[in-house]
């Protein structure tokens, strides 16, 4: 019996493991060495947010808020300056997550200060229209009609002349009328035919 022994055979395939070993650690290693990459989105949001909460007037509405923005935004770029991205991110989200509730309470302060500003001047609008009202309204019934008798002025000579001439009458002081009933063909005055 002849054993054919080939030690290159058992050799090469262990080389060949040896090899795919190496390579899966030399990858798994440069896997676990990658770095987040920088946050570059993340950051230009932060800034856009805090550009928006500044224009709506978040410096005077939210000034608390608006300052938490902005350093949480000063330390993301610290993040970025040093390379550590991860931080960079999460700083950023804070930045933008702030400057958005800063524009928020700045435009609810906004709508509250016209609100307040519709208000007064309805207000004084108000005041404007009763004002007139008041000096043209007629004074009370009191001042109008005379309270006595002898606050009246006499009337004038003209309405105590003579007295109007008086038609016929019978003596009883009544003046007489045709009775219809003795005529049939007259008809008695503002009666119907």
């Amino acid at each position: 019996m002849v054993h054919i022994f080939s030690p290159s055979a058992g050799r090469s395939q262990r080389i060949g493991l040896a090899v795919h070993g190496l390579t899966l650690s030399a990858l798994l290693a440069l896997a676990g060495c990658a770095s987040v990459p920088p946050p570059d989105g993340a950051m230009n949001q932060a800034q856009a947010q805090l550009q928006a909460a500044r224009d709506a007037g978040a410096a005077d509405y939210a000034p608390v808020d608006l300052g938490f923005a902005q350093n949480k935004f000063q330390q993301a770029k610290a993040a970025m300056a040093s390379r550590k991205y991860e931080d960079a991110a999460n700083f950023a989200e804070e930045a933008r997550a702030d400057a958005e509730l800063a524009r928020a309470k700045a435009r609810l302060g906004n709508a509250r200060a016209q609100i307040q500003a519709k208000v007064e001047e309805n207000s004084r609008l108000r005041s404007q229209l009763e004002q007139p009202i008041q000096d043209s309204t007629p004074a009370p019934a009191e001042s109008t009609a005379p309270s006595s008798i002898e606050d009246m002025p006499a009337p004038s000579s003209s309405v105590l002349s003579a007295p109007l001439p008086q038609p016929e009458q019978d003596g009883q002081g009544f003046q007489t009328t045709p009775d219809p009933s003795q005529d049939p063909n007259q008809q008695p005055s503002g009666g119907q035919p």
